[in-house]
């Protein structure tokens, strides 16, 4: 069973989630890019090398050519994205969480709070599809040496000339597939890890700063653990062309490059999970407190 130790506001959880999710994207955003880039860089030509051997190939081929900006393209659109989205992420959590207590003081069993951080996943798809899209058009657009978007802005305005509101919210079910699952995962590890390196007596809200970045950075791993194999599919199909869908996207995968390829960009994504989400509920813990403190009966 899990501890609430006080009545869930799914208000401070809106405000609190938009201020760790902001901690995320500044501390995982390096190898994201590296990631999208792994994910969607082109197959090569017989007998040629691919253009990038791995995860620090990767990384130190974008640093070379690109400096440290590289690494930071395209943040524009999950910064302006990721406040809302991690808002609304911790408040579908929070509300998750209330709809399924009885009684204020309800503990809610793994189970239920996997529940609760699946409906998270549901709310946030509708700002993240869109900021995922143009995001990735924008890491990849420079790997490819081709410059068709000058900003975040400016990519958004092009796709939705190319193809109305479609075409900025591709890959929309693909973002649902990753996210319900994960986010689920995501939530549980973390109340389950928490519970876990409570001392005996003491309260979780008392939790050190080390085992809440220790419980939300293995959070993080098992979200993505659950949520590589659609996420390099969402990539791909993001970022391409695919006239029958995804479907088509894990077909090439599969036939081309056996189903390792749907395990892409693994060694970026785990580097980047841990202290990203870490970060992210460190940063969530700290504005829940805050809120506490000046807000105690919202």
């Amino acid at each position: 069973m899990a501890e609430q130790p006080q009545p869930i506001s799914p208000v401070k959880n809106f405000f609190a989630g938009g201020f760790g999710g902001v901690c995320l994207v500044f501390v995982g955003h390096p190898l994201d890019t590296i990631k999208v880039r792994l994910q969607t860089q082109p197959r090569p030509q017989p007998g040629q090398p691919p253009l990038y051997s791995g995860t620090f190939d990767c990384f130190r081929k974008t640093l070379t050519g690109e400096g440290v900006r590289g690494l930071y393209r395209g943040m524009a659109a999950p910064i302006i994205g990721v406040t809302p989205m991690f808002a609304v992420c911790f408040f579908g959590f929070g509300l998750g969480k209330r709809l399924q207590q009885k009684k204020p003081d309800d503990i809610l069993t793994y189970p239920q709070l996997f529940a609760a951080g699946m409906l998270s996943g549901v709310f946030t798809t509708a700002i993240m599809a869109p900021g995922e899209r143009i995001k990735c058009l924008l890491q990849i657009q420079a790997a490819t040496g081709e410059t068709k978007y000058s900003g975040s802005l400016d990519c958004a305005k092009q796709l939705y000339r190319e193809a109305g509101i479609r075409g900025v919210y591709k890959g929309t079910v693909l973002t649902l597939m990753r996210d319900v699952p994960a986010s689920g995962m995501y939530f549980m590890t973390y109340e389950w890890l928490k519970n876990v390196l409570t001392p005996e007596g003491k309260s979780v809200s008392d939790l050190s700063v080390p085992r809440i970045l220790f419980a939300g950075g293995l959070a993080g791993i098992f979200n993505w653990a659950v949520a590589i194999p659609p996420d390099v599919l969402k990539s791909r199909f993001q970022t391409g062309k695919y006239p029958n869908g995804f479907r088509d996207v894990l077909r090439e995968l599969i036939r081309e490059e056996g189903v390792a390829s749907l395990y892409k960009g693994f060694t970026a994504v785990m580097i980047r999970a841990f202290p990203a989400n870490a970060a992210c509920f460190l940063g969530f813990e700290v504005a829940m407190k805050f809120l506490n403190w000046i807000v105690p009966g919202l």
